[in-house]
């Protein structure tokens, strides 16, 4: 079965909703091999089964072949994505017309889809045509990496005092350890260890590598333990997409209160790339920085070389509080206080904090 704490439905229910999917197919476009789109009411029984029946073995085909449950959803959602344009997916010409449409709505400055939506959709169409015995030749799509918003400690921090308690304690985890969101809401009480201050990620996405992290503070174990436990995940059952509607609806209502619109800017994965981004600006070391994103190639890490440079090439070197810790007692309450470690000397660990 398909579904999971990630919201995403069984084989069945995925097949299901990419079928009624299908029903914006237009029948005369299929026949003709026309990249027309037209009233999706014309279209006859027999080319929506057709279609259905297409979408539902692509469906279980990507499950029997091991993908992993958020690249089903997200193939599933491009797919839907070109049928609620009324794409002819059985047509590739159909389906670069609509690309074309998207990317002129894009250039005209209107709502379009971005540079990875339609690389995501061009090689989620390719996967479908391919199992379904059919070929094309694909457009180009360029797709420039851009440098992510990195909002202040401060803007953080309030937008984790202004969400209510589970969200907030998403926010301060995904702060502290940089994790995906998804990564976050797969966690299960099981991976928490209060006693030694660790927690674990046995499940990483994107084919990261798994991570442990220790020497969590008392702030974020307390806002932890303070949730409910009636699931064996930490953040319950409920889908990572309501977590996400109610911090978009809090996020707004505080931007509004702290006439701030840069808040409206912080998506859950922003915190990855602040947690990173302070790593490397912390400790000048890219090897540290990729192994705490759980990255296997370096130059996915070398954006935070570059926001680090770009950030902090102005401030002078002296902008640091230094402090010593001589044992677990003072490590944690300087933890507690916003102090990170960065060397040691003669046994004893330093801790800094940007003044």
């Amino acid at each position: 079965m398909l579904k999971g704490e990630l919201g995403l439905p069984s084989d069945r229910q995925l097949c299901v909703a990419l079928a009624r999917g299908a029903k914006k197919l237009d029948a005369a476009a299929y026949e003709k091999g026309s990249a027309a789109r037209v009233n999706p009411e014309e279209q006859s029984a027999d080319v929506k089964g057709r279609i259905a029946n297409m979408l539902v073995s692509f469906a279980c085909y990507m499950e029997k072949q091991g993908y992993r449950p958020e690249t089903i959803r997200g193939n599933a959602g491009a797919l839907r994505a070109l049928l609620s344009r009324n794409a002819d997916v059985l047509s590739p010409e159909s389906v670069k017309e609509v690309l074309a449409t998207e990317a002129k709505k894009g250039e005209n400055g209107e709502k379009a889809w971005g540079g990875n939506r339609r690389r995501n959709i061009i090689n989620a169409y390719t996967l479908f045509l391919r199992v379904n015995g059919l070929s094309w030749e694909k457009p180009r799509c360029n797709v420039v990496r851009k440098i992510p918003f990195i909002p202040t400690e401060q803007e953080i921090d309030e937008l984790v005092a202004g969400c209510p308690t589970k969200v907030a304690t998403l926010l301060q985890l995904l702060k502290e350890t940089a994790m995906r969101s998804g990564e976050a809401k797969r966690l299960k009480w099981i991976d928490l260890d209060f006693q030694r201050r660790t927690i674990t990620l046995n499940e990483p996405e994107k084919n990261s590598l798994p991570r442990i992290w220790g020497n969590l503070n008392s702030k974020l174990l307390g806002m932890l333990n303070a949730l409910p436990r009636t699931s064996e995940r930490i953040f319950g059952d409920c889908t990572l997409n309501s977590l996400k509607a109610t911090y978009t609806r809090a996020r707004r209502r505080l931007a509004v209160k702290l006439q701030n619109p840069r808040l409206l800017q912080v998506h859950f994965h922003t915190l990855r790339h602040w947690k990173a981004t302070m790593e490397y600006h912390y400790t000048k070391d890219p090897f540290h920085v990729m192994n705490f994103l759980g990255h296997k190639r370096m130059d996915n890490t070398a954006l935070y070389v570059q926001l680090d440079q770009k950030l902090f090439k102005d401030l002078p070197d002296d902008s640091f509080t230094m402090r010593v810790a001589h044992n677990a007692e003072e490590a944690t309450k300087l933890g507690e206080v916003g102090f990170e470690p960065f060397d040691v000397v003669d046994g004893v660990r330093l801790y800094r904090k940007r003044k």
